[in-house]
């Protein structure tokens, strides 16, 4: 399992905003692109005294499901020109980690 990490700032009046944009439209975009390998993806929120920082987490099978979604140069960022529009700066490059272990409550 490959996990895709990547991070976008916006300001506190934005970010409801870009909230709704990704829930509403841009993860359904990816669902129906219907990706091999891919496993779904959560939306973290973090509140900082200027700003607000999100942290997307995408899971796959394997690096050739991340290249479906991403392109060929897998690790630039897949950030749409409406979300650009809201954030005030974001990750340009996604990490990816290879997951050793996992455990379940």
């Amino acid at each position: 399992m490959i996990v895709r990490i990547w991070h976008g700032w916006t300001t506190p009046a934005k970010a409801d905003v870009y909230e709704g944009l990704l829930k509403e439209e841009i993860f359904v975009g990816i669902r129906n692109r219907r990706i091999r390998g891919y496993k779904g993806i959560q939306l973290l929120r973090r509140e900082t005294t200027d700003e607000v920082e999100f942290m997307t987490i995408m899971k796959f099978d394997s690096l050739d499901a991340v290249r479906e979604f991403a392109g060929e140069d897998y690790e630039a960022a897949v950030v749409p020109p409406n979300a650009r529009a809201v954030l005030s700066h974001f990750d340009e490059r996604s990490q990816h980690y290879e997951v050793r272990a996992e455990l379940e409550a």
